[in-house]
């Protein structure tokens, strides 16, 4: 009892602590409920509600949601992020595609994202299955425009081939199926990548957003960072020239928010001034779009187009 009272105790100590510009209304209940329903019928997933993301219904009432495929398990271990990783991964519903096809139907998405957990345990670490679920898509909804959010497919259980070729293998089976934009996210630092990532590497990320650009140099990339775990902005600054370097159009930087007590605490509520700086030194850097704000999410306002282009003459050099 009174461990739980001690835990309680931390957790509204947590929640007065979030600065006022990170309180927001949770949106348009019925446009919740309804995207809520549909999914939960299908016994499908998405990020925005396995992730309880503030911004759920805003996106909903502008017709983009993020689904989750592949199941609610994931085989790495982020310390940041509240998707299970207790259990053994569920076994492929080979009915999902085609109910995240009926679900983007049904709610009428022009946008839609596809992101995953991590499939370390699959031979191709999933990637296949990105590709069935676009087409699946792309038969009901032939307007729709099809997103990708994908892991770095360094896993697998394939041994045919060295990782290097693998992981090469499995980003140009994505980039071959012509997402409208190929998103990875290296996520935070260089320097804080072991304690956030588990099992990820930062240059492996900026590696995934570069071999994206060497098949196909037309579709955009884009990566994004979580600012809260005690990164500095001289790091921050780095890491947006490093995403240039290997070619990525867009970025999104948004505030890290402690999804339970279990997960990573947060170092520094990152203030609204200190994120439109930032973004104003991304758009120098030549990034296509920017988004940067405490609420920004990783799919926040995927589907608006690239309207925020900066002229060359006011670009900074990386």
């Amino acid at each position: 009892m009174t461990a739980d009272l001690t835990r309680t105790a931390r957790l509204r100590a947590e929640v007065a602590a979030i600065p006022d510009w990170l309180r927001r209304p949770i949106g348009n209940a019925s446009e919740i409920s309804t995207v809520q329903r549909i999914v939960k019928q299908r016994q499908i997933h998405t990020i925005c509600e396995e992730g309880r993301c503030p911004n759920r219904g805003e996106c909903y009432a502008n017709k983009t949601a993020t689904f989750l495929l592949m199941g609610p398990v994931c085989t790495r271990a982020c310390a940041f992020c509240q998707v299970d990783k207790k259990h053994a991964p569920m076994p492929l519903d080979p009915e999902e595609p085609r109910k995240v096809a009926e679900s983007v139907r049904l709610l009428g998405l022009r946008y839609v994202v596809l992101t995953s957990v991590a499939r370390d345990d699959l031979a191709d670490g999933g990637a296949g299955w990105f590709v069935k679920t676009i087409e699946a898509v792309r038969e009901l909804n032939p307007q729709t425009q099809v997103e990708v959010l994908t892991p770095d497919f360094w896993g697998g259980t394939s041994t045919e081939f060295s990782t290097d070729e693998l992981q090469r293998q499995r980003i140009e089976t994505v980039v071959r199926a012509k997402p409208a934009c190929f998103n990875h996210n290296v996520e935070t630092v260089r320097r804080l990548q072991n304690p956030v990532r588990r099992g990820a590497k930062y240059d492996r990320s900026l590696g995934v957003l570069r071999t994206v650009k060497e098949i196909d140099a037309g579709i955009p990339t884009k990566s994004g960072l979580m600012l809260g775990h005690g990164e500095t902005e001289a790091e921050i600054l780095e890491t947006l020239r490093d995403l240039r370097k290997v070619g990525c159009d867009r970025v999104t930087l948004g505030q890290y928010m402690r999804p339970s007590l279990d997960r990573l605490p947060v170092q520094k509520y990152w203030t609204p001034q200190e994120f439109d700086r930032l973004g104003d030194f991304a758009r120098k850097l030549g990034f296509s779009q920017v988004r940067s704000g405490p609420l920004v999410r990783s799919s926040y306002h995927a589907g608006e187009g690239e309207d925020e282009i900066v002229e060359s003459g006011d670009r900074l050099e990386f």
